[in-house]
């Protein structure tokens, strides 16, 4: 089957946010994202907090990556149709007292003109 060039376009922009996420690059993110973008967070229980926009989306990842310093998100899975993508993963920390956790989840993204719209996020347990 021959991907569409919307699904590669996604495809390629979802890899791109996740190696600027791992590199907790928060300039690089928000390039990849549109200014009327959309993220629900996995917390609080039980719908998460949405963030709209540019401003509020990088204040929470900017608090995220200084309270999560050694935050990695690694790809069990990705696929792509058009302009959605779904990316299951497994979240991986070290606590304040050395000790290392972790937590599987889902994302589901929409990309507009090469750029993240809408990043919804979800988590087991």
């Amino acid at each position: 089957m021959t991907q569409t060039a919307d699904t590669t376009t996604t495809l390629d922009v979802i890899d791109r946010f996740n190696e600027a996420f791992n590199r907790h690059d928060v300039e690089g993110i928000m390039a990849l994202m549109t200014n009327d973008v959309v993220f629900e967070n996995t917390s609080p229980r039980p719908d998460g907090e949405r963030y709209d926009g540019q401003e509020s989306v990088r204040g929470f990842w900017e608090q995220f990556f200084a309270s999560s310093p050694n935050a990695r998100f690694d790809t069990e899975d990705i696929f792509a149709g058009g302009n959605r993508c779904t990316v299951r993963w497994i979240y991986n920390w070290i606590d304040a007292d050395g000790k290392p956790g972790h937590v599987r989840g889902v994302d589901v993204f929409r990309v507009r003109d090469g750029k993240v719209a809408e990043k919804l996020s979800y988590v087991k347990g």
